[in-house]
């Protein structure tokens, strides 16, 4: 059974255990510790749990946010699980601060709207014909370079560069691991 994720955005996502793994590791080096050792293990029994012990195959990325600072908190980090509180709220924050808005030279019409990753994922499925994983992992490495510009105004002609720059490495990228898998 494949376990799914419900993102706050209502979509879906297989679960990843390494994006828990990362996760983990995170909030640890964050803290100051980097025991990737216990990384791994902690990553390794909330994989557990979830296919052992949990009766449906759906779980809310919210849901796995509190296991993960709880076992956190359980083995002594919790100045960790701390940090990766912080960490969540302020890119929520900073998520919600950044408005899309028309060109410079096009503002005749043009409105802003809301910063959104699924939207952006949605896009690139429609409109590059990517799969949905690739898709959102191309918006998800947009959305990191945009909230680390500090940016609250983003332009969509920048927008549409930051996301063709990842679209070909993204592509490259795969390209190369299917010509070396040969």
């Amino acid at each position: 059974m494949q376990i799914r994720v419900l993102k706050s955005d209502g979509s879906t996502e297989p679960y990843l255990h390494t994006k828990v793994l990362g996760t983990f590791h995170y909030a640890l080096a964050t803290a100051g510790d980097a025991p990737m050792f216990a990384a791994e293990q902690m990553s390794e029994a909330v994989t557990y749990y979830l296919y052992q012990r949990r009766p449906t195959g759906q779980i809310s990325a919210d849901e796995i946010h509190l296991m993960v600072e709880s076992v956190l908190t359980a083995t002594g980090f919790s100045h960790a699980a701390a940090a990766l509180n912080r960490y969540r709220l302020m890119r929520k924050l900073k998520r919600r601060r950044i408005e899309v808005v028309g060109d410079a030279s096009h503002n005749k019409g043009d409105y802003a709207s809301e910063w959104s990753k699924s939207r952006l994922a949605a896009s690139l499925v429609r409109n590059h014909q990517i799969d949905a994983l690739t898709a959102r992992a191309i918006a998800g490495a947009v959305e990191e370079k945009v909230i680390g510009m500090n940016l609250t105004r983003l332009r969509k002609s920048l927008l549409r560069q930051l996301v063709l720059g990842d679209v070909e490495s993204m592509l490259e990228a795969r390209c190369q691991l299917e010509a070396s898998a040969l």
